[in-house]
């Protein structure tokens, strides 16, 4: 059988060129002479009897037979990655990367307090943190997506195999712009609670993709605006575009300064407890860890 000529340092360099543009960006990157990187492509482009690249200004473009290689290398090097995080596991029992998943409604202060605590304990281990809402957390546990959800909303899946620990209460309240009209009747409640049946909801996408998909908070039959993230409802709420709930930690300064108004109704959302999980087969040494901080800094009082 002829040997392979696609190796792991010509995919490395395919993707660092195509990432930056040139090969002497990439050679930097990768800790290599130009002429070195150049000579690795030539020789993969000619056992294969292709072209990767070709010149337009100053920039090194990708063929069309070039991004095919790049696209299908790409899954490669990411498996190969995996590997060697597995191999020195297996070997150290500390995971070399811990992926976290954080809620939109969390108390971020504590929850970078502990992950700093961490990295101060552990400078060599890599932290990929990402957002969910609502049920996109359970998914991505489930699909080995990350290794650990924190404040996420209950219930808790059963019969899934996952520990869990109760973060507290969520913060959510019910605010509004200053500016907003329904904002007026803020000392009427009977006012208010009629005002809020028409008036137009902001609401975060759950970002969950194959599970039943839900929403918090308002469950009056308005209009909404639909939105990715918190980051953004809290813009369009300031931008008086409509109501909805946001987490009391994050919208603090803005109730302090008068740019947006809490709003209290016979329908206020309850106080669920949110949780921290993973799965009870993860057994490694980082991510318990990981767990006992951030369980000891967002549960404190």
């Amino acid at each position: 059988m002829a040997k392979n000529p696609i190796t792991i340092e010509a995919l490395e360099a395919i993707d660092a060129i195509a990432r930056r543009g040139s090969f002497a960006s990439a050679a930097e990157e990768l800790g290599k002479a130009t002429s070195a990187l150049s000579y690795v492509v030539q020789k993969l482009e000619e056992q294969l009897a292709i072209t990767l690249f070709v010149r337009q200004g100053r920039r090194s473009v990708l063929t069309a037979a070039g991004q095919v290689v790049l696209e299908d290398g790409r899954q490669i090097l990411i498996a190969t990655t995996r590997l060697a995080d597995k191999s020195r596991e297996v070997a150290t029992g500390w995971e070399p990367r811990l992926r976290l998943s954080v809620g939109a409604p969390s108390n971020y202060a504590s929850f970078f307090k502990a992950i700093r605590l961490f990295t101060d304990q552990h400078p060599t281990i890599e932290i990929d943190i990402s957002e969910h809402i609502l049920n996109g957390a359970w998914e991505l546990l489930e699909h080995d997506q990350v290794d650990l959800v924190v404040s996420t909303p209950g219930p808790v899946p059963v019969n899934k195999g996952y520990r869990n620990v109760s973060l507290g209460k969520n913060d959510l309240v019910l605010v509004v712009a200053s500016n907003h009209p329904i904002a007026q009747w803020v000392d009427d409640p009977d006012r208010l609670e009629a005002e809020l049946l028409t008036c137009r909801r902001v609401v975060a996408h759950d970002s969950t993709q194959k599970s039943i998909s839900t929403s918090a908070g308002l469950v009056f039959d308005s209009p909404a605006l639909y939105v990715q993230n918190a980051e953004q409802k809290v813009e369009a709420q300031l931008a008086g575009i409509g109501v909805g709930h946001l987490s009391r930690t994050r919208i603090q300064p803005y109730l302090d300064n008068g740019e947006m108004i809490e709003l209290s109704t016979n329908s206020a959302l309850d106080r669920d407890d949110v949780f921290m999980a993973w799965k009870i087969a993860n057994k490694g040494r980082a991510l318990a860890a990981m767990t006992k901080l951030l369980e000891k800094e967002m549960t404190k009082k």
